[in-house]
C-alpha cells in the first residue's frame, strides 16, 4: 500500500470496435451489442484480475455481471461470478488496441452491432477493441518502481516523480482523451511531451497510447517508446525501452480533496508551531494544508497533514496532528453551513477557536467561534461527472448538459467561502429565473461546494438549491435534497 493510503483506481473503460461503436451491456435479458455511439453507463466495463493468474481478466458490466463465451462462441453477460467461461486474456496490439481471447477456448471476441461472437481463430480488424478509460480523468500518478508520485516542478519546468505523498495542486494530473490517445495535462494547463518538456498546445509528441500490464498502466509515445522517471528527481519522459518493464509502469490513484481552513479570527488553522492545531497563521503553506479522506460508510472524515499524520482528539478537547492510524478519535463530522463549516469531534463537541488561537473540541452548539471557512485548493481545474455522464457546454445554447461522454474543463475560483465557476470562454455559471444553470454570465455568481462523500461533492446555488442533472441531462439548480442526481465526481 502506498504511503498516502490511497487505493489504485479500479480500471473502468469503454471498448470501441472497428466501426467506432461501444460494447454495451443491455439491462434487458443480459444481452450485449456494439451499437452505442458514445460512452455512457451501459458502456462502462470494470477490469478484474484473477488472483492466481494475473494474465487472466474478467470484464464486469454496469449490472455487476460478467462477459462470458461458450464453446460455440456464443457471448452472454449474465454470469454473476468468476466462472471458467468468463476468463479472458488481453492480447495487446502495437497501436494500443486489444484483442480479447477466451482462455478456455482460445477463440477471439469481436463483431459488430448485434452480431458479436467469440469464435474467430485469427485476429482481424473485427476482433480489435480500442480502450477509452471511463474513470474520472483527474488523479495522482504513482511510479510502481520508485514508489513516488508525479508532480509539476515549476522551477525545473518538468514533471518530477519524487513525492512521498501527492501534495498540493501540483500533484494533480489530468488525462485528456483525444482520438484514442491520452495526453497528460498539468495543473497549469500544459501538456507533457515525450522529451519531458511541457508544452502549451497538444501535438503528436504529447499523445500517448495507454497500455495495460498486470493491472498497471504504461504510456507509449509516438515513437513506440515508454514514459518513465529518469535521473535523481525522476524527470518524466520517454526512455529507450520499446517494451514496458517495472520502471515504465504506473498506477492512477484517486486524488483526495486538500483544503485550508480559516478560523473566525481570520487566521489559518496550522501545525507550524508544533503538533497542536492553532489558528494563528497568515499565509497558506503545506503546514496549513490538510487532506480530507471521507469514509465511504459513515461519511465522516479524517484530516491528514503533509507529514502523513492525522488530526486526533486528545485529553481536554485538544486536537493534535499526531495519529498514524485511523481510529474513532481521528474521525470528524463536517456540517455544511452555506459558505462556512462546523466540525464535530468524536466526543460530540464542536471545534472552536479560543482567543489565543488554540483549537479545542469543547462546544455544544455552533456560534461564530465554531465556524470555519473551508477552501478546496487542489481543483483549480474542475471536471464534474454525475450518474449519467460529464458536465459539458450545451452545443446550441447557453445551458449545461450533465450526461455527456466527453467533458469540459472548468475553472474554480475561491471567493470568501464561496466559489465562482468559469468556462473555457471566460464566462461564469449562474442559475437563471427558470432554474436552469447557464454558462454565459458576464459577472461571477457565488456557489457553495459541499464535500459530502468520498470522491463526490454537491454544489448549491445562491438560491440554496442543489445543482442536479435532470432526466434529459440538462443541469438545473432546483434540487431540494441531496439525491444521487446532485452528486458529482470531481
Amino acid at each position: 500500500m502506498p504511503a498516502n493510503g490511497n487505493r489504485p483506481l479500479k480500471l473502468q473503460f469503454g471498448l470501441i470496435n472497428h466501426e467506432g461503436r461501444y460494447l454495451t451491456a443491455e439491462s434487458f435479458g443480459f444481452k450485449v451489442n456494439a451499437s452505442a455511439p458514445s460512452l455512457k453507463k451501459k458502456q462502462i466495463w470494470t477490469l478484474e484480475q484473477d488472483f492466481q493468474d494475473t494474465q487472466v481478466v474478467y470484464l464486469r458490466s454496469h449490472l455487476g455481471r460478467y462477459l462470458a463465451s461458450d464453446k460455440d462462441g456464443k457471448v452472454t453477460c449474465e454470469a454473476d461470478g468468476h466462472n471458467s467461461d468468463c476468463r479472458f486474456l488481453i492480447v495487446a496490439q502495437s497501436d494500443g488496441r486489444w484483442a480479447l481471447q477466451s482462455e478456455q477456448y482460445l477463440r477471439f471476441f469481436g463483431g459488430s452491432r448485434d452480431y458479436l461472437s467469440c469464435f474467430a481463430q485469427l485476429i482481424t480488424d473485427a476482433e480489435l477493441w480500442a480502450v477509452h478509460l471511463a474513470l474520472h480523468p483527474q488523479a495522482n500518478l504513482l511510479s510502481v518502481a520508485r514508489k513516488r508520485y508525479a508532480h509539476l516542478s515549476m522551477e525545473d519546468g518538468e514533471i518530477a516523480v519524487d513525492l512521498n505523498i501527492p501534495w498540493g495542486v501540483a500533484a494533480l494530473l489530468t488525462l485528456v482523451y483525444v482520438d484514442g490517445k491520452y495526453c497528460l495535462k498539468t495543473c497549469d494547463s500544459r501538456f507533457l511531451s515525450n522529451d519531458g518538456k511541457l508544452l502549451t498546445q497538444s501535438s503528436r509528441a504529447t499523445a500517448f497510447t495507454l497500455e495495460l500490464k498486470c493491472g498497471k498502466l504504461a504510456f507509449k509515445d509516438c515513437e513506440g517508446k515508454y514514459l518513465s522517471p529518469m535521473g535523481p528527481t525522476g524527470t518524466l519522459r520517454s526512455g529507450r525501452c520499446s517494451k514496458p518493464g517495472k520502471d515504465e509502469l504506473f498506477d492512477l490513484e484517486e486524488s483526495h480533496p486538500q483544503v485550508v481552513l480559516i478560523s473566525a479570527n481570520g487566521r489559518y488553522v496550522s501545525i507550524r508551531q508544533g503538533v497542536s492545531l492553532a489558528a494563528n497563521q497568515e499565509d497558506e503553506t503545506d503546514m496549513e494544508t490538510f487532506q480530507m479522506e471521507i469514509d465511504k460508510e459513515t461519511k465522516k472524515c479524517t484530516f491528514r497533514s503533509s507529514q502523513g499524520n492525522y488530526w486526533a482528539l486528545v485529553a481536554h478537547g485538544g486536537i493534535q496532528s499526531t495519529a498514524t492510524e485511523v481510529s474513532s478519535d481521528t474521525m470528524f463530522s463536517v456540517e455544511w453551513l452555506g459558505h462556512k463549516v462546523a466540525v464535530k469531534a468524536s466526543n460530540g463537541k464542536y471545534i472552536c477557536t479560543k482567543k489565543n488561537g488554540q483549537i479545542l473540541a469543547v462546544s455544544d452548539s455552533i456560534g461564530e467561534d465554531e465556524q470555519l471557512t473551508l477552501k478546496l485548493i487542489n481543483r483549480p481545474m474542475l471536471i464534474l461527472r454525475g450518474e449519467n455522464g460529464f458536465i459539458c457546454h450545451h452545443k446550441n445554447s447557453n445551458t449545461l448538459d450533465g450526461s455527456r461522454s466527453v467533458y469540459d474543463i472548468f475553472t474554480l475560483q475561491f471567493c470568501n467561502g464561496a466559489y465562482n465557476i468559469k468556462g473555457v470562454d471566460g464566462r461564469f455559471w449562474y442559475v437563471n429565473s427558470a432554474g436552469l444553470v447557464c454558462s454565459d454570465g458576464e459577472t461571477p455568481e457565488d456557489f457553495s461546494l459541499e464535500l459530502v462523500e468520498r470522491g463526490r461533492l454537491a454544489i448549491r446555488g445562491k438560491n440554496g438549491n442543489y445543482l442536479r442533472g435532470d432526466q434529459g441531462g440538462t443541469l438545473k439548480g432546483d434540487g431540494l435534497s441531496l439525491s444521487s442526481s446532485a452528486l458529482w465526481e470531481y
